[in-house]
Parts: C-alpha cells; sequence; structure tokens
C-alpha cells in the first residue's frame, strides 16, 4: 500500500484521536460548565491554571470532568479554570496574575522556582505521594526541598514508516531533509544524544549546545509541530519520513495501518508535568485537597488514557490505562533508566569542563535554527 494513500476514514480516526486527547499541548472537548470568578481562595475556592485537558468541566467524555465531582466530594469551589494549550501561553498567564495550583512542564516549573511563585509542598499531605515513581518525585526536589507533585509524564522518540525506510539511528535521522520535530528549545537535547559522550543532554556546555544545533541546523525541508496532529497527517500523506513524537502516536498510527516503528537509541529524552502549589495561596486545605486528588490511581488512570500520557502513579496502569502504560514502559523500570528527563537548563550542572549553558541560550539557539 502506498503510505500517500491511507484511507480517509483511517486519517479521520487519527484526528478524532488526537484532538480527544492527546499529550499536554493538543485540543481538548469545549468544557459544557464554567466556573464563576473568584478573587479569593482564602474562602474555600480554587484558581487553577493547566493544560487543556488535565482538568476540565466536562466536555464529550465524562472521563475529562475531573473539577465538578471535585467540587461535589470536597465543598471546595473551582472558583478559577485557565486551561493553554502551550507552555508560553501558561507563562504568559502567570504573568498576568497569580494561581493556587498550576500544572507545569520541567522548564517552565524551573523558572517559577527560581523566581519563588512557587512554594513547598508539604509531602505528609499527599496521601498518595508514595506511590508515585521515586524517580520522577525526585525530579521535583531542589536542595531537599520537595516543589511538585508528579501528575503525567512522556517520552520521546524518532519514527519511521518501516515500509519506506530501513530505520537507522538518531545521528541518521538528523541528517535527514524531511524531518518533523517537536517546535521547543528542549528539542536541542535530543540532537545532543547523537553524541554517544552526552549523557546529561539537558546539562550541555557552550561547545556541546554548538554541536547539536549544528546537527539541527542547514536543512531545508525540516518542518517543526505544536500540535501533533501535524506529525499524523505527516505520516498519513508521505510528506515526512522521521517524526519525533512520543509513544503514544506510534500506538495511534501502528492502530491505523501506518506501520511506524522507533529508531535505534540508546537513550531518549522526557519530561514530567507536575502539579505546583502557588506562592500566594495562605489558606491551602482545598489546594492540598486538589493535589491529593491528581495523585490518586483513578485520577491518573482517566488522565493516562484520556491524554495518552503515562501517570506518575503506578497503580493506574490497569484497565483503560493499560495500553498507554505499555506503550510508555510505565512500570518497567529498566525503560524509566534510559529515558534522560528534562530538567530546565542547566539544572545542577558541574561538567568536567567548562560551563553549563542556560535555558535562555538554548531559547536564543533554538529562534535563530527556526526562523
Amino acid at each position: 500500500m502506498d503510505r500517500r494513500r491511507i484511507p480517509a476514514v483511517a486519517l479521520a480516526a487519527l484526528a478524532m484521536a488526537v484532538t480527544t486527547g492527546a499529550a499536554g499541548p493538543s485540543p481538548s472537548p469545549s468544557p459544557t460548565g464554567t466556573p464563576s470568578a473568584s478573587p479569593t481562595q482564602s474562602d474555600g475556592t480554587l484558581q487553577i491554571l493547566t493544560y487543556r485537558g488535565y482538568a476540565e468541566y466536562g466536555g464529550t467524555s465524562p472521563r475529562a470532568n475531573w473539577a465538578g465531582p471535585f467540587e461535589r466530594e470536597t465543598g471546595c469551589r473551582v472558583a478559577r479554570l485557565d486551561t493553554v494549550q502551550t507552555p508560553k501561553e501558561m507563562e504568559d498567564k502567570l504573568a498576568e496574575r497569580p494561581y493556587d495550583v498550576i500544572s507545569a512542564g520541567p522548564a517552565l516549573a524551573g523558572a517559577m522556582i527560581e523566581a519563588k511563585q512557587v512554594q513547598p509542598v508539604d509531602t505528609a499531605k499527599i496521601e498518595g505521594y508514595d506511590d508515585l515513581a521515586e524517580r520522577l518525585r525526585d525530579l521535583m526536589t531542589d536542595s531537599g526541598t520537595v516543589y511538585g507533585v508528579p501528575f503525567l509524564w512522556g517520552s520521546h522518540e524518532f519514527l519511521y514508516d518501516s515500509r519506506e525506510l530501513d530505520g537507522g539511528d538518531v545521528a541518521k535521522v538528523l541528517a535527514a531533509d524531511r524531518v518533523m520535530l517537536k517546535d521547543s528549545p528542549l528539542t536541542l537535547a535530543d540532537a545532543a544524544l547523537a553524541d554517544d559522550a552526552v549523557d546529561r543532554p539537558f546539562e550541555l556546555t557552550a561547545s556541546q549546545l554548538d554541536e547539536a544545533a549544528r546537527r539541527l541546523a542547514g536543512r531545508q525541508d525540516r518542518t517543526y509541530w505544536t500540535n501533533p496532529l501535524d506529525l499524523v497527517k505527516g505520516f498519513a500523506t508521505g510528506s515526512v519520513d522521521y517524526a519525533q513524537a512520543t509513544p503514544y502516536f506510534r500506538m495511534l498510527l501502528q492502530k491505523a495501518k501506518i506501520p511506524v516503528k522507533a529508531v535505534a537509541a540508546r537513550k531518549t529524552t522526557g519530561w514530567v508535568d507536575s502539579w505546583m502549589l502557588g506562592a500566594n495561596v495562605t489558606d491551602t486545605d482545598c489546594a492540598y485537597r486538589w493535589l491529593n486528588r491528581m495523585t490518586e490511581a483513578d485520577t491518573q488512570r482517566d488522565a493516562a488514557a484520556w491524554l495518552g500520557l503515562a501517570p506518575a502513579n503506578t497503580k493506574a496502569c490497569k484497565g483503560r490505562a493499560t495500553s498507554v502504560c505499555e506503550a510508555y514502559g510505565a512500570t518497567k523500570s529498566y525503560r524509566l533508566d534510559r529515558i534522560a528527563f528534562a530538567v530546565r537548563p542547566p539544572g545542577d550542572c558541574r561538567p568536567p569542563e567548562g560551563e553549563c549553558t542556560d535555558y535562555a541560550a538554548w531559547t536564543e539557539r533554538w529562534r535563530e535554527l527556526t526562523k
């Protein structure tokens, strides 16, 4: 079968799977209910900032409706629920106003800790904290202080259509022209892993960052995605040879009879989205009730199945979340050991020679590559 003639019904099914709950900044159904505005948190209310699909009032699936049941069962009221699609939109929202709880990825989480926009989390108040994978918990600890509660995580791989290509390795991918990459400065870490000498790809010296950028430069046919639907279309229409994606999308494409495989890699990159507690929250009772709800296996099971990301609580890897957990290897420690989870550069960086570059340098280099 010519991959440029994927049946329309298969492409439509893939589009539906993506737009109804895929990986973080993807679109999700419009909520059927709307929280009422309130400027305070001291009266048993919460103001929440998160990605679309991470906390909803409803939509086409009850699996996305966590805010409504939370209110009924706890007596706390979600006074404001702002949802965004991208980390940049989340950063802009934080510049406008404070929030009580925020779900953040590694780059933004590191920035908020540094700027003191969040406060430490008392893990003794989180009933299911010990059920969260230790490797993920450690990522949200700074100098022994916990600043976040892991919720969902993902990892990256480079996919190719096995009917057209023989795979290869990351270096071969980066030397190709028709490649689709995630539009994020942290993608530089994936390029850095093409060098076998790099083991901590988010802690790069200036020369290592230069080399990573060099591997990505000068490819006119290279494209960058912000919505995963673009990479799905790329494989469905045959317009790309390789694409950076998550195991969830490999699973979706294979279900649509597009036989994609992941290229061989000694290590891959990943990220964790965690719930954090706003610095200005004084009455934290409802905030901690929310954090507790987000660590529960049932909540994370629904979230993983709905969003196509792995749960931090491995007890959630049952029922409807089983296939997602299997795709990521969420219950297999050796799979997690092969993932370099993102931190905001330079992280806790002490290279044997040179100094590590900061996130501003990564952002500037990425801007140069994608302009």
